[in-house]
């Protein structure tokens, strides 16, 4: 038997580490809260520790404050739940050149079904300039249980 081992999605975008934002240096971050032992800056790099987790059940926004206007040509996302069964949404928006109103990217949903279906992955191609700010709104279960939300990466190109 042939085998071969492929790297996973994830690994490739890990490889590419050099394209992403360096969202450190240029932007700051405004979170709804915070479990202070997933702290959102493990979620905003491209390896590192296991992401972020609200420190309260419900709705929470993640928005990233840009100090110059950004181009942006790529979004990824990798959300992970292994404890909760649960549907997610979540509303991905940008605004531009230091506006309020918030354009909508993409709106989804997504059931987590642990142990089985643990992660969802989404890279969009976009062709965003001037972006100010980028809004990621998470919805952590549609029918209202205590559910947290959670991020495992959010990375700008």
């Amino acid at each position: 038997m042939r085998k071969t081992v492929a790297k996973s999605q994830f690994q490739q975008h890990h490889d590419q580490s050099a394209e992403w934002l360096d969202l450190d240096n240029i932007a700051r971050v405004e979170i709804s809260s915070e479990d202070p032992t997933q702290p959102i800056e493990a979620a905003l790099q491209p390896a590192g520790a296991p992401g972020w987790r609200a420190a309260d059940p419900g709705p929470q926004m993640i928005r990233l404050l840009f100090d110059t206007p950004q181009q942006v040509k790529r979004i990824y996302l990798l959300i992970n739940e292994e404890e909760v069964a649960r549907t997610q949404e979540f509303v991905l928006r940008y605004a531009q050149h230091h506006g309020h109103n918030f354009r909508e990217i993409v709106r989804q949903q997504f059931t987590f079904s642990p142990p089985g279906t643990t992660a969802e992955q989404e890279e969009y191609q976009v062709d965003l300039d001037g972006v100010t700010a980028l809004e990621l709104e998470i919805m952590p279960d549609v029918s209202g249980s205590a559910a947290k939300a959670s991020l495992g990466r959010l990375l700008l190109a």
